[in-house]
């Protein structure tokens, strides 16, 4: 459960801390611990939330998973809920949820779901000790904006499989399978939009009315991630319309195909109707049958057909029935 748990000061990483100790190690002002963990159990957390002082409802939260995107306040720390996604192995989105409690001098990050590890993440934060030395709202903004570059980077590798995709969807003929793929693309596009869409408004909130946790300095991070978060959302909104429009081109295309298809059906259906009723007259039971005792009768009437057939298919042609 627990990934890491470190004791920072003065920007820089001291020791690991134990869970029994955190405590006595909160009480110096000038260090802040940051806090790893992934699907800890009820336990745990109960033992986290009489370390850190943390609200039960904010720990209910946590151990419920499955929460909206959100920013809570309970008393001098936040509880914040984050969706997360990134592209597996085989290429598909899969997504999962981080929760985190700020205060002055902590932060946890707790994943739920399929995620991404944050170790990459917490070694870039230690170099960079200057910004570090701000608090937990430095490291709270490197989590952020790597949930958020994931974002990107799917909507990336989703733009290259549309294009391809189009080249597909702009055929005469219905493909099953392509309509499926884009149907499952559409659902996770909308899935992708409705995770990033509220961290424009997290991160506007925790610029304006959580200046003692998000020092001044920071402040321009959060819009930067606040900025990257909206043109994923607008992304992920234009490549559903492009999907919607290429399906619906798609269909009209098969539709006109058939159309013509029936169009040639219907014009030789009107070239042999000609034959048909005029060789169906010598079935007829009946004893002055026409032409019978006339020695080019029926060659007359093959060619008056022949002519007649001949008539409507250069008339159909012309029209392009056929």
């Amino acid at each position: 459960m627990v990934i890491n748990c470190v004791l920072y000061r003065e920007g820089k990483r001291q020791e690991k801390v134990e869970i029994a100790d955190i405590s006595e190690a909160l009480k110096d002002d000038n260090a802040f611990i940051w806090l790893g963990l992934y699907q800890p159990e009820p336990e745990f957390m109960q033992q986290l939330q009489q370390e850190f002082h943390l609200h039960e409802l904010a720990i209910e939260d946590t151990l419920t998973a499955h929460q909206r995107p959100k920013v809570e306040q309970y008393g001098q720390s936040l509880f914040i809920a984050v969706n997360t996604a990134h592209l597996s192995d085989q290429d598909e989105i899969v997504f999962g949820e981080t929760h985190f409690f700020v205060g002055k001098n902590f932060l946890i990050s707790v994943r739920h779901g399929p995620s991404e590890s944050y170790a990459s993440i917490r070694e870039k934060a230690e170099k960079n000790v200057d910004m570090l030395r701000e608090g937990p709202g430095y490291a709270l903004y490197c989590i952020l904006d790597f949930i958020v570059d994931n974002y990107g980077n799917i909507i990336n590798s989703l733009s290259k499989r549309i294009t391809d995709m189009e080249d597909n969807m702009f055929s005469t003929e219905f493909n099953r399978h392509t309509v499926e793929q884009v149907y499952r693309l559409r659902r996770e596009l909308l899935t992708l939009r409705n995770a990033a869409m509220p961290v424009p408004e997290m991160c506007q909130q925790l610029v304006r009315f959580h200046e003692d946790l998000i020092p001044k300095c920071l402040r321009a991070y959060l819009r930067d991630v606040q900025d990257h978060a909206h043109h994923v959302t607008i992304n992920a909104e234009d490549m559903r319309e492009m999907l919607t429009s290429a399906m619906q081109v798609n269909l009209a295309l098969v539709s006109v195909q058939q159309s013509e298809i029936n169009k040639k059906l219907a014009g030789w259906g009107a070239i042999l109707i000609v034959p048909t009723i005029l060789f169906s007259m010598y079935g007829m039971n009946f004893s002055d049958m026409p032409e019978l005792k006339l020695r080019f009768g029926y060659p007359a009437v093959v060619g008056l057909t022949a002519i007649v057939c001949f008539g409507i298919y250069r008339k159909l042609k012309r029209s392009g029935w056929l």
